[in-house]
């Protein structure tokens, strides 16, 4: 069993204030496979400590300096991708093509990104005789979730070290191994001490103190709309900035002229993705009354050609286990209650895939004749789940799709000029249309329940600026 029982805090590996351990289960296998130390407040405070009495340094540092860091943690990225994949794989269940061809890219990309818009950005600019400033906003806190792990901390790390900033991570608790190994490749990188801090632990012990914190200035989150709502809380007394990338129930408009085939299929394939674990998910397709039966029967054709598999020998295109326990009976019972409610079950149901007789796996569901008010169609799943809703004309799919306490995100397929005229009634942070690939300098961010702040690119870099305005700065 692999342990990492130390925490890195001001530049070293040290030891918990409290020894506290906590077993790493692999999904596929229920078995456990590593073990971290789990931290307290103690921990926090020396973490915080070190970050801020670090950020007066490292703040000041020159554009160039914090840009060639971020090109050695990618270059140091890039050289144990096989390591990263592998740790991902194990500790969340990613099936390993995935693994290679997207999750551990998807944090790589976000150094190389912000590397690049950091070196063409304009810190400073006179406005007549005022000199408007962008500066560092100090020390951050950032705690990560578990799905797309080293993804959703880079486009956090990545832009905090680019404008100056010093922080401390929590990682998930269950997925922590590609954490530590980014720790280690930050490390061997040359950030100065201080500048990241990395405290394994779980919400109580660790998050709330992070979020609470009076020396902290910002809060970053990525998770379920409800912990985001605990980390506000804790945050507000200290005034400081809080971002948010939280829950999504994303809409999926298949347009009447569409391709139907291309466009369900499509929209199928996507949903299953990672297992369905995705908070942008297109989890919610919306489909022309007149065309539903046969959208069913591409749906259900796709997503039993859905091959469901043990992660290391996945083929490509196979989805792997939900990533833990609690998340697998919560999507079993929401499957349980979309047959409850009495949505067509098109394809999947409750209960294992054949074949499978441990780990947390689930099977490529579909449920057809959904009406928006089914709580299948409320909740967000998070797990292989498309739920399919049909609708009497374009303005009735357009109100069902902004009749969800969500916007993270939203997806349209059709003739390009209707698609991009629906796409922008959507009330959605980012939207899709006929199906193009990521962009990492795109925003990333959701309205309503889905957060607030953007990550990834530009905008996601200046979350961690303030702006100074400096009357006077030349003679008028």
């Amino acid at each position: 069993m692999k342990e990492y029982l130390q925490f890195y805090i001001n530049g070293e590996w040290v030891d918990p204030e409290t020894p506290r351990t906590l077993d790493i289960e692999n999904p596929a296998t229920e078995e456990a496979f590593a073990k971290i130390s789990l931290g307290s407040g103690a921990d926090v405070d020396k973490a915080v400590a070190a970050a801020k009495a670090a950020f007066p340094s490292f703040s000041t540092t020159s554009v160039e300096y914090r840009a060639e860091l971020l090109d050695k943690i990618a270059a140091g990225l890039q050289a144990r991708m096989p390591e990263l994949a592998e740790a991902i794989s194990s500790e969340m269940g990613a099936p390993m093509w995935l693994a290679n061809a997207a999750q551990v890219p998807a944090g790589l990309g976000h150094f190389a990104v912000t590397a690049g818009v950091l070196r063409n950005y304009e810190f400073e600019e006179m406005k007549g005789s005022t000199l408007l400033r962008k500066e560092p906003i100090g020390v951050c806190g950032f705690i990560t979730p578990w799905n797309w792990p080293l993804n959703q901390i880079a486009c956090k790390v990545a832009p905090a070290l680019a404008a100056g900033c010093t922080m401390v991570l929590k990682p998930s608790e269950i997925a922590p191994l590609d954490a530590m190994i980014l720790t280690e490749v930050m490390h061997e990188a040359g950030v100065p001490a201080g500048v990241f801090n990395l405290v394994n632990g779980d919400g109580p012990g660790v998050g709330a103190t992070l979020s609470a914190h009076p020396d902290v200035d910002m809060m970053s989150f990525t998770g379920s709309t409800r912990a985001g709502v605990l980390v506000a809380q804790a945050a507000a007394p200290t005034v400081k900035r809080v971002a948010q990338e939280l829950g999504g129930k994303s809409p999926n408009i298949v347009l009447p002229e569409a391709d139907l085939q291309r466009a369900v299929a499509g929209g199928v394939m996507q949903m299953m993705t990672n297992s369905g674990q995705s908070c942008n998910a297109p989890s919610r397709m919306f489909v022309p009354l007149e065309k539903n039966e046969e959208a069913m029967q591409i749906a259900a054709a796709a997503a039993n050609a859905v091959k469901v598999q043990m992660p290391a020998e996945a083929e490509r295109g196979a989805i792997g286990p939900i990533s833990n326990a609690n998340q697998y009976a919560k999507v079993q019972d929401l499957i349980q209650k979309g047959i409850d409610e009495g949505a067509t079950l098109v394809a999947g149901g409750t209960g294992r895939p054949e074949g499978l007789n441990r780990g947390y796996f689930a099977r490529p569901t579909v449920f057809g004749n959904v009406t928006n008010d089914m709580t299948i169609a409320r909740e967000e799943i998070f797990g292989p789940v498309l739920v399919m809703i049909p609708y009497e004309d374009v303005d009735s799919a357009v109100e069902m799709a902004n009749d969800t306490e969500y916007g993270l995100a939203g997806y349209v397929q059709g003739p390009q000029d209707q698609a991009l005229t629906v796409a922008n009634r959507i009330r959605a942070g980012q939207i899709s249309v006929n199906g193009p690939g990521p962009d990492f300098n795109a925003p990333f961010g959701g309205y309503k329940a889905s957060g607030n702040g953007r990550e990834w690119g530009a905008h996601g870099f200046e979350e961690f600026l303030e702006v100074k305005a400096v009357l006077g700065a030349s003679a008028a």
